[in-house]
């Protein structure tokens, strides 16, 4: 594999933490779980997402962390040389490709969204919220997005952040960016959280976040959920396996991959009551697609008390959840260059530069290139413009893929003392429930649901 680079290591367990919650908390659990869930009956689509969370995502977390800590390198190389190691064809290194392809690709569409954010901070700070109604906060919304210009200034200036923390390397860019948004977010998350229990309609949306309605249930439903899931706590985006390899043996795989899970989820869960009770408070409709947040919420944060104060919160809160998680989607594409020995700092460049000019594309998607669809002719995905098509395609079909064939890979591949060593829990009860449901119960249950979906 040539000459390899060393990894940084993280300086403390804290840091880790940080650096990873931040990847998997993001526009996943913020932007884009509220209305997913609202678009598909609240409480019954929330007990489906648990259950993917905590019964495929806890494993296929503690996985990914334990191919990054084995490697000891980036995705594709590390994969290369576990498959070297125990003897196994060297294209399970696609699981490497398929990890830094993914996040790179996903970053270029997610820097659309994370500009919206940074846009509507500016827009909250200007009391553009003040007694707004919803149809002009809908031509607010429209007239940003028509802007070629705009959108791509917002663009620009997310993705060059971010290939300025990357580029500054573990210790010094990422771990103090994480180390500030990590806890302002959860702080801020919680301010939310408060007002909505004192000042909106807190049993409403209780209600329909918790109450299930199982004839909601389809299988489209549950791919969604998974897909979801599977989003929301960071699996098969390349981000835990390139975290895991600045990972110290010292650290608990276990405990820390527990800890990543139930933090993403306890996110996912405060912003749907912070979110859906001002929905129903002001009588908006919670399934209001993408624009439930950037057309929905000014209207409500233009008529509460203290509105413009949690204005600005809240889009803030939203730009560092989409922030730390787009630097770990940056990091390893960098990681795999930088391991050749290439300077990280023109590596970011490259790397970012890269996804800001495919990012291009989606700019275009809302305004020049916004009647434009691939496939008109399929129910699921003919309304769907660039950037919709091409995240429902990530989500419910590449990130499950490359979860499917980890689990495939570690379940199959990796001698069973290998992880067994990683786990740090001996070979015991807990290490057999996971190595059955990695070898069997998650492979099999991802091939039934597309099997089911795709009919």
């Amino acid at each position: 594999m040539g000459s390899l680079k060393t990894h940084e290591q993280w300086s403390s367990r804290a840091a880790f933490i940080f650096a990873t919650v931040g990847a998997a908390v993001g526009l996943g659990n913020l932007w884009r779980f509220p209305f997913v869930a609202g678009e598909n009956g609240g409480g019954a689509f929330v007990l489906v997402y648990l259950f993917f969370v905590f019964l495929f995502g806890m494993p296929l977390l503690v996985s990914e962390l334990g191919i990054g800590r084995r490697g000891q390198l980036n995705p594709i190389n590390s994969t290369k040389l576990i498959s070297e190691q125990e003897g196994a064809n060297k294209n399970w290194s696609s699981i490497g490709w398929l990890s830094i392809g993914i996040p790179l690709i996903s970053l270029s569409f997610y820097s659309v969204v994370g500009g919206w954010a940074l846009y509507y901070i500016l827009e909250a700070a200007l009391n553009t919220f003040d007694a707004i109604e919803g149809v002009k906060s809908k031509q607010n919304f429209d007239s940003f997005v028509a802007s070629p210009l705009q959108l791509f200034i917002a663009h620009t200036i997310f993705t060059g952040l971010a290939i300025l923390v990357v580029g500054r390397g573990i210790k010094h860019g990422i771990e103090r960016i994480v180390k500030i948004m990590m806890p302002a977010l959860f702080v801020l998350l919680v301010i939310m959280v408060i007002n909505s229990v004192f000042t909106a309609d807190i049993g409403a949306g209780l209600t329909f976040l918790f109450t299930p309605d199982f004839s909601k249930i389809t299988p489209a439903v549950v791919t969604m959920a998974m897909g979801q899931a599977f989003l929301s706590v960071g699996i098969g985006v390349g981000a835990m396996m390139t975290y895991g390899s600045y990972m110290p043996r010292k650290f608990s795989l276990t405990t820390s991959a527990a800890t990543i899970a139930i933090s993403d989820t306890l996110v996912a869960i405060l912003a749907g009551i912070a979110i859906f009770p001002i929905v129903f408070e002001y009588g908006l409709d919670p399934s209001g697609g993408p624009e439930l947040i950037f057309v929905t919420l000014p209207v409500a944060f233009g008529q509460m008390p203290f509105g413009y104060v949690l204005g600005i919160l809240f889009f803030i809160l939203l730009f560092c959840a989409a922030f730390s998680t787009a630097v770990g989607m940056l990091e390893p594409t960098v990681a795999w260059l930088s391991d050749r020995g290439l300077s990280r700092p023109r590596m970011a460049l490259l790397a970012g530069g890269s996804t800001w000019f495919l990012g291009i594309v989606f700019v275009l998607s809302y305004n020049i290139w916004a009647n434009v669809r691939l496939f008109p002719n399929t129910p699921i995905l003919q309304e769907k413009n660039l950037l919709e098509l091409t995240d429902f395609i990530i989500t419910n079909l590449f990130i499950p893929l490359n979860a499917f064939l980890i689990a495939l890979f570690v379940g199959w591949i990796m001698a069973r003392k290998s992880m067994v060593d990683e786990i740090d829990l001996g070979d015991g009860l807990f290490f057999k429930v996971w190595h059955f449901a990695i070898r069997y119960i998650i492979p099999v249950a991802i091939l039934i649901i597309f099997i089911t979906n795709f009919q």
